[in-house]
C-alpha cells in the first residue's frame, strides 16, 4: 500500500474515532439519549431537557476535553522531538506544576471559573519562563539541561502546592483536589481551545520536515541545513503554551501526552507530518472516552478525569517498558 494512502487511511480511522467518541459522550449519562435525539437536538435547537443537556453540557464538555487532549498529545509529540526522548511527558518541565499553583491559588481566594483559569495560565506561563531562563546558560541550552531544569522547577511548583493543601480551608480542598487530578465538570465555552488546538498543529505541520532531521540529532539537522536554535525555542514554546493551555482548561491530566504520542508512532513511525495530526485526533478521543466513563462509572458521583488517564496510561506504560527491555535482550 503506498505510504501516502497509509497515512490517509489512519488519519480517516482516527477521525472516525474521534466522531465516535463524542456521539458516545452526547448519547451517555445519567439521561440517556439516543443517536436520533442528539442529532435532532444539534439540527432544530430543539428537544426539551434532552436538547438542554446535549447543547449546554454535554456538547461544551466534549469538545474541550477533545481539544485538551489534542493539545497534550500534540505537546507530547513535539517535546518527545524536542528532548529525544519517545517517553518525554509534557509536564515534564514544571508547566503543570506551575499552573497548579495559580490555579489553587484562585481556589483558596474564592474566584469563579474565570479567575481560576486565568491565574492557571499565569503560573503556567511563569513556570514556562522560569524554566527556559533557568535552562539557558553560557553557549545556550541542551536538551538534557532543559529536562534537568523542568524535573527541578517541576519539584519546587510540586512543594509548593502540597504547601497550598496542607493550609487550605477544609471547604476548598475538595474543589482543589479535583483540579489536581484533572476535571472537565466546570467547563464552558469549547471556542478557545479548539482554536488554540488548531492554531497550535497549523503552526507545527510546516516544520515537519525540519522536526524529523531534528529527531534524528542536532548535529545532522544542522549540517542539513535545519536553523537548530531556532526551531528548538520554537517547539519548546509550542508545546509550553498547548500544555499550558490544556492544563488551564482541564487541570492536570497525566499520561495522555506521554502514551499517545508513543503508541502513534510505534503504529505509523516517526514521520511528523502525519504523527502530529494523528497525535491530536488519537489524544482527543482518549480524554472524551476517559472523561465519559469518569462521570458515568459511579453516576451520579463523578470521578476526576485524571484517574481514568492514570488507570488506562499506567499499564500501558509498563507495557511498553517491558516491551522495549525485551527488544534490548
Amino acid at each position: 500500500m503506498p505510504t501516502r494512502r497509509r497515512a490517509l487511511l489512519i488519519l480517516a480511522a482516527l477521525a472516525g474515532l474521534s466522531q465516535l467518541s463524542i456521539a458516545l459522550a452526547l448519547m451517555v449519562g445519567s439521561i440517556p439519549i439516543s443517536p436520533l435525539d442528539v442529532l435532532a437536538t444539534l439540527v432544530d435547537n430543539g428537544g426539551g431537557i434532552a436538547g438542554e443537556v446535549v447543547r449546554s453540557l454535554r456538547l461544551p464538555r466534549a469538545l474541550t476535553g477533545f481539544a485538551c487532549g489534542g493539545l497534550l498529545a500534540l505537546a507530547g509529540a513535539l517535546l518527545q522531538v524536542l528532548l529525544r526522548n519517545p517517553l518525554a511527558d509534557p509536564y515534564v518541565l514544571g508547566i503543570s506544576g506551575g499552573a497548579g499553583i495559580g490555579a489553587l491559588l484562585a481556589i483558596v481566594l474564592g474566584l469563579g471559573v474565570a479567575g481560576i483559569n486565568g491565574l492557571a495560565f499565569v503560573g503556567a506561563l511563569g513556570a514556562m519562563l522560569l524554566v527556559f531562563g533557568l535552562a539557558h546558560g553560557e553557549g545556550g541550552w541542551t536538551h538534557s539541561r532543559l529536562l534537568l531544569t523542568g524535573v527541578i522547577v517541576a519539584a519546587g511548583c510540586g512543594a509548593v502546592v502540597t504547601l497550598m493543601l496542607a493550609i487550605a480551608p477544609e471547604d476548598r480542598l475538595r474543589g482543589m483536589l479535583f483540579w489536581l487530578m484533572g476535571d472537565l465538570s466546570q467547563t464552558g465555552d469549547p471556542k478557545l481551545v479548539l482554536i488554540l488546538l488548531a492554531t497550535v498543529l497549523l503552526i507545527s505541520l510546516p516544520f515537519a520536515r525540519e522536526l524529523n532531521l531534528l529527531a534524528r540529532g542536532a548535529d545532522v539537522a544542522q549540517a542539513l541545513g535545519v536553523a537548530v536554535r531556532p526551531l528548538r525555542r520554537g517547539v519548546y514554546l509550542l508545546a509550553s503554551l498547548a500544555t499550558a493551555a490544556a492544563v488551564t482548561h482541564a487541570g492536570a491530566i497525566g499520561f495522555v501526552g506521554l502514551i499517545v504520542p508513543h503508541l502513534i508512532r510505534l503504529a505509523t513511525g516517526n514521520d511528523q507530518r502525519l504523527l502530529l495530526p494523528a497525535s491530536v485526533l488519537a489524544g482527543g478521543s482518549l480524554l472524551v472516552i476517559a472523561d465519559t466513563l469518569a462521570r458515568t462509572v459511579l453516576a451520579p458521583q463523578q470521578l476526576p478525569v485524571g484517574v481514568l488517564t492514570a488507570m488506562i496510561g499506567v499499564p500501558v506504560f509498563l507495557f511498553l517498558l517491558t516491551r522495549g527491555a525485551a527488544g534490548r535482550g
